[in-house]
């Protein structure tokens, strides 16, 4: 007899599924907690980070006991730093209304922060078996391929119609084993340069395939231009003592802490850092030498930060707090504040260039 497409794609997911720490706990905070960090995030940066929180953090209510500050320094590295925030927020919410456990409905789901349409639909397939399909960035590129649709990746329209024809083929009471399937076959099979259609457990029933468009699928959205942004770092000592700054909630590295910093026009612009520390912040500061340059890529832009050893002319305002050098480690910060960090609490040379 000859298999249908579902049938064929979850015979291969039996024998070839990823061994992924997640799938083996069946309890909806795991699905949850993982969902959150594979936003953005690859599935091999994820595993650490999800072993460690789920060690220090094993259920909701351990969630929505910690400080917050505890959970941003468990997920420093991590990126997407709002992810945590939200989903310490969340569990508090899932406490005081839901009586400790994740809710099962997707208007609920929806409601609690940091929960999107994808997120929701992942959950209700994967930890209450509902029979939902969660369109991630690879079940685009596999479905369009699939079913040979010049659809452009990203659109809500995209979105509708591959969850149309997605919806069409899922076997009733088994949508968990269905998307992963299909999450698997975009991570290990229908790759976005190279896929594999030789090996694909699907081949046949692929409409690009047979048309000779596998590499036209899915259609590219439109390139940005990625800016490049400048800042400048002002590390500021006292004996073994060092100051820094917490950025507010919200916004880029929201809650995380930093060393004094801000945005400058331009490399030529170092020179009138001092200034705008006065006038902003009332932080009196004079520059002493340069330390070195770092880079670093978020999601809309580039950054490239000029650190330098500043002396302090006046007493720190209250908004900053002097550290210990050696318990720099205990805050948690981006990635960029973290490399000056480990520098600093080694006593290594200051040489960012290289790092």
């Amino acid at each position: 007899m000859e298999l249908s497409l579902s049938q064929a794609l979850l015979e291969w997911y039996r024998r070839h599924q990823r061994p992924l720490p997640w799938r083996q706990r069946s309890d909806p905070y795991a699905v949850w907690v993982a969902e959150i960090m594979l936003q953005q995030t690859r599935v091999e940066t994820v595993i650490p980070y999800f072993v460690r929180w789920m060690e220090r953090f094993p259920d909701v209510n351990s969630l929505a006991q910690a400080s917050e500050e505890e959970v941003l320094r468990l997920w420093e590295g991590l990126g997407y730093y709002q992810r945590a925030r939200n989903l310490w927020r969340a569990a508090q919410r899932i406490v005081q209304e839901h009586g400790g456990k994740l809710p099962s409905r997707l208007n609920d789901l929806r409601h609690l922060p940091g929960i999107g349409d994808y997120t929701a639909a992942a959950i209700a397939a994967f930890a209450f078996g509902q029979d939902e399909v969660a369109l991630d960035g690879n079940l685009e590129r596999v479905l369009t391929r699939l079913f040979d649709q010049p659809l452009p990746a990203g659109s809500a329209k995209t979105r509708r119609a591959l969850k149309a024809l997605a919806r069409q083929h899922l076997p009733a009471g088994q949508a968990a084993e269905y998307n992963q399937a299909l999450m698997d076959l975009g991570a290990i099979i229908c790759l976005p340069l190279s896929p594999r259609c030789e090996v694909c457990p699907v081949e046949t029933f692929c409409l690009a395939r047979a048309h000779g468009t596998v590499s036209e699928r899915p259609l590219p959205r439109a390139g940005r231009a990625i800016p490049l942004r400048f800042q400048f770092i002002a590390i500021v000592t006292a004996g073994e003592k060092v100051l820094l700054h917490r950025r507010p909630g919200r916004g880029l590295l929201g809650g995380l802490w930093e060393f004094p910093s801000l945005f400058i026009e331009s490399e030529e612009a170092v020179q009138t850092a001092p200034s705008v520390f006065a006038q902003e912040y009332g932080l009196h500061l004079e520059l002493r030498s340069p330390l070195g340059r770092l880079s670093h890529a978020y999601t809309h832009f580039r950054l490239q930060a000029e650190a330098w050893h500043c002396d302090l002319l006046a007493p720190a305002p209250p908004n900053f707090t002097w550290v210990e050098r050696v318990e720099l480690s205990q805050y948690p910060m981006g990635k960029v504040a973290r490399q000056i960090a480990r520098r600093l609490i080694a006593q290594q040379p200051t040489d960012f260039e290289r790092l």
